[in-house]
């Protein structure tokens, strides 16, 4: 089996996705896919003929995301009619996912250049068409009846009650990660993968991310009240159905508290992130110096209900698979989808948190859902350069609790 090489990653600024209030807003979402896909395309001079596939991940896939964004979006970008596009959807877990199918497609040898990477407009839920989540449908009771799938931010809030995770570790969790953002953008660390998204006009739309709030602190964090108490005991459906009772139905007698708000769990953007990967053979002959390989990748499916906890078993299967041990990484990126997951990740792993999301987060830098895996893995290799370490784990919980997961190594 042939190697999968990462020649280059790219992605645009995270914007804040709220129309009226993000500078992104008023994109197509096909249009971020473009920007990425271009610019990719023309930092490594690529033959777009060449590309074999084009993957990517977007979880809403209604209203202006649908139509195969992968596919439209590289057809506005300019490339090649001959290099195709599927878009796929594993929720949160999506942007690691496209990448790490783009890996395959390579190690099995049925392709020789695929891209990787996935687009999310955030500011595009809740308009005409947009997608309805899985857990708010009250269509299919009998899946209901299996496996309740509540709200994430209940479940969030229902994981650190039983955990015993207080909500004082969980705002310093977000207090830290907001400051590790404004040291990493103070300093430059995003500067090789950020790529600036221009309007179809020409005009600068956005070339730095739009979320991130340094002026944060552990007082006023403090003083935000909790944002999924009101949402838990609203009524689904004529039988009276809650959030919290689609907990209790599978954990009887969890009383949860309530702990997660708006400063403490990952932020509404809009991005695009896009991965290029090549044989070993393709690359050579192409003179495409590799960044780095992937070195193992899985999948961890683990309890709908909760939903967020696959990413600890997912760490470790592909730690396994690789043959590593948790010693032997270097640097690690789990999703910060809401405070509970990384400070359960890096508790349950027993982790040095000076390796894990050295700058920042999703509770600082935003949660583009289908694009923010194929971030994450380009973010873990810029630091990996940086630092001039070898190995990265990034991983992250998905709906319907899953965790996509992989490992990557400096060449």
């Amino acid at each position: 089996m042939t190697e999968a090489w990462i020649i280059d990653a790219c992605r645009t600024p995270r914007g804040i996705g709220k129309k009226g209030k993000g500078s992104l807003a008023e994109q197509h979402p096909q249009h971020l896919g473009a920007s990425v896909l271009k610019a990719i395309a023309e930092r490594n001079d690529l033959n777009t003929a060449e590309v074999g596939d084009i993957i990517f991940g977007t979880s809403s896939q209604r209203g202006r995301q649908s139509g195969d964004l992968a596919r439209m979006a590289a057809l506005e970008a300019g490339y090649d009619i001959r290099s195709s596009g599927v878009t796929l959807d594993r929720f949160c877990g999506s942007g690691i996912t496209s990448v790490n199918l783009a890996a395959m497609n390579i190690m099995s040898g049925s392709e020789d250049l695929v891209i990787g990477g996935g687009a999310e407009m955030m500011s595009v839920y809740g308009e005409e068409g947009a997608a309805i989540s899985p857990f708010m449908d009250n269509g299919n009771l009998a899946l209901r009846a299996l496996h309740p799938q509540p709200h994430q931010g209940v479940c969030a809030d229902a994981i650190a009650t039983m955990e015993g995770i207080d909500r004082e570790a969980l705002d310093a969790l977000a207090f830290e990660t907001q400051q590790r953002a404004a040291h990493a953008i103070a300093n430059g660390h995003f500067d090789r993968s950020l790529v600036p998204v221009y309007s179809i006009d020409g005009s600068l739309a956005l070339d730095k991310d739009e979320f991130p709030r340094p002026q944060t602190t552990l007082e006023g964090l403090a003083a935000l009240q909790a944002s999924f108490a009101p949402i838990a005991d609203y009524p689904l459906d004529e039988s009276g159905t809650t959030y919290r009772s689609m907990i209790q139905q599978q954990y009887p007698g969890l009383e949860i508290t309530h702990m997660h708000h708006a400063g403490n769990s990952s932020g509404v953007v809009d991005g695009a992130a896009a991965l290029l990967l090549a044989s070993p053979s393709y690359a050579k002959a192409n003179g495409m110096r590799p960044r780095a390989r992937i070195k193992a990748m899985c999948n961890m499916g683990d309890c709908p209900t909760l939903m967020l906890n696959a990413p600890v078993p997912a760490a470790r299967r592909v730690l396994e698979k690789a043959g590593l041990s948790v010693e032997d990484i270097d640097l690690w990126e789990i999703n910060e989808a809401f405070a509970v997951v990384a400070e359960k990740f890096q508790r349950d792993l027993d982790l040095d948190r000076s390796k894990v999301n050295v700058n920042g987060g999703a509770m600082a830098l935003g949660h583009p859902i289908g694009a923010t895996g194929s971030m994450l893995i380009g973010t873990v290799l810029d630091e990996l350069e940086r630092q001039d370490k070898q190995l990265g784990l990034v991983t992250m919980c998905a709906a319907g609790g899953m965790a996509p997961a992989v490992i990557i190594e400096r060449i």
